[in-house]
């Protein structure tokens, strides 16, 4: 059976950077550290890793959980998220929810049982109180604002975000305003809400409820809320669009049926896709990818010392302006 020592000599590496790369350790070259597991792998190092696993009482495994892995905001966080896992020789368990709260559940029980060191939570149904019975089991870093609540997070400022681009929007003359969003429910969703109902009221305009798009996740959907938006009797002269890939399906779909951008209805989009600066949608900027790297360094640091100097970390935003808002 293979030891550490004939790891090293596979990979052309010293025992002492087998080890750091074994254990998780960081400050190793990513040519020694891929170097390390390509040896792992060619010797068949498995059943020695779990007893280094077992000593250490760690498994190197952290879990993600998140409800689509094909919506480009959450593909943007798993990118950083496994940038980082890379680095420091992790590995990830995801956990594709769809919302639901069993499968959320059942990914805080895998937590619970060992099976992993630590969770990042990308968005979630379950309520604070769920992540609290749990965090005794290891560290849990939840990708949103949290307020006075004990969790580690790390998280974009999503009513301020949103504040900036409908201030921009009533600047440019709009009171008209709507908006599309995923869902209602969640800290985030209800952040942008807030704003809404703030900016508006500050602008003396009555928000419309009638003009709030739910639904709103995937290029296909800027399909229907065009058709929605021609068939109703009142219009949005404007629409903040909580995906860049909806507000491209806006932006594609008013083209084919003779909507004029922006003339009839201004687009603001979110994510600062390669979408948007092809199809010249004004966005706000949102950190994706450094979330995810922030949130491993995060839950990392934690795992590491037991203690970190900042629990919640806010990212910056920027807006964008191109030629729809």
């Amino acid at each position: 059976m293979a030891n550490i020592r004939d790891l090293a000599k596979e990979a052309g590496v010293s025992v002492a950077t087998v080890s750091r790369v074994l254990n998780g350790y960081p400050y190793v070259s990513e040519e020694k550290r891929k170097a390390v597991w390509e040896a792992v792998e060619k010797l068949n190092y498995s059943k020695n890793i779990q007893a280094v696993h077992l000593a250490k009482g760690r498994t190197t495994i952290v879990g993600v959980m998140l409800p689509y892995i094909h919506h480009p905001y959450f593909s943007a966080v798993i990118e950083g998220i496994s940038k980082e896992a890379l680095r420091y020789g992790y590995q990830l368990l995801l956990f594709q929810t769809n919302y639901d709260v069993e499968r959320e559940l059942e990914a805080l029980e895998r937590l619970r049982m060992r099976q992993m060191d630590g969770l990042i939570v990308c968005s979630h149904e379950v309520d604070w109180e769920a992540f609290a019975a749990y965090q005794e089991e290891g560290p849990i870093v939840l990708c949103e604002q949290v307020g006075e609540q004990d969790f580690l997070a790390v998280y974009i400022d999503h009513y301020q975000a949103f504040v900036q681009a409908l201030r921009y929007l009533v600047k440019k003359g709009h009171r008209r305003i709507g908006y599309c969003i995923g869902r209602m429910t969640g800290p985030n969703s209800q952040a942008r809400a807030a704003a809404y109902q703030d900016v508006l009221r500050e602008a003396g305009v009555i928000p419309r409820r009638q003009w709030i798009f739910e639904g709103c996740l995937f290029l296909e959907d800027g399909k229907r809320v065009i058709e929605q938006w021609v068939a109703m009797e009142e219009r949005p002269s404007a629409l903040l669009v909580t995906s860049d890939q909806v507000a491209a399906g806006i932006v594609l779909q008013a083209g084919r049926i003779g909507v004029r951008i922006p003339e009839e209805l201004a687009i603001i989009g979110f994510d600062n896709d390669p979408l948007a600066e092809l199809l010249g949608i004004t966005t706000v900027a949102l950190p994706h990818f450094a979330l995810g790297e922030k949130a491993f360094r995060l839950i990392h640091h934690w795992l590491e010392t037991g203690n970190v100097h900042r629990k919640q970390v806010e990212l910056p935003t920027q807006l964008i302006i191109r030629t729809t808002g």
